[in-house]
């Protein structure tokens, strides 16, 4: 499943907006200049999480954006699903050979929950420890 520049940008503003919770609105030229992003597309993407009910919009000349919900109750599959549409990513043909079909729901169902059961608070408060070594990795 490939990520596109919708879906990158808006956890780049749902990041944002729960890093300022507590802190009042946030304004989109804020997040654009802090990110380096393009304000404009930006508003093309908070419409969508507005109407999904992610995000709050506050008006006047201190206003901006706020989350609906707390950090812990975003998820990042709650941005992706409002931005790319649902977590498919190959999609199952009914000729398929019955073991590759199981394949395709299996991966569907791992990228599925990796993006479920991670919150906006989980990402804020993201710790990369270079201590840390990769169970996976062996070193010589």
């Amino acid at each position: 499943m490939k990520i596109s520049t919708k879906g990158r940008y808006g956890l780049t503003i749902m990041m944002a907006l729960a890093k300022n919770k507590g802190r009042g609105p946030l304004s989109l030229k804020a997040i654009a200049n802090e990110h380096n992003l393009s304000e404009h597309y930006l508003e093309q993407l908070i419409a969508p999480l507005r109407n999904a009910g992610l995000v709050s919009s506050i008006r006047g000349a201190y206003g901006g954006y706020v989350l609906s919900k707390t950090p812990s109750e975003i998820t990042a599959a709650d941005v992706i699903r409002v931005l790319e549409g649902p977590i498919q990513p190959v999609e199952v043909m009914d000729d398929d050979d019955p073991a590759k079909r199981e394949l395709w729901v299996k991966i569907r169902d791992a990228v599925r929950d990796v993006l479920q059961g991670t919150t906006l608070d989980d990402l804020i408060h993201y710790d990369s420890d270079p201590q840390v070594q990769d169970p996976d990795m062996f070193y010589i």
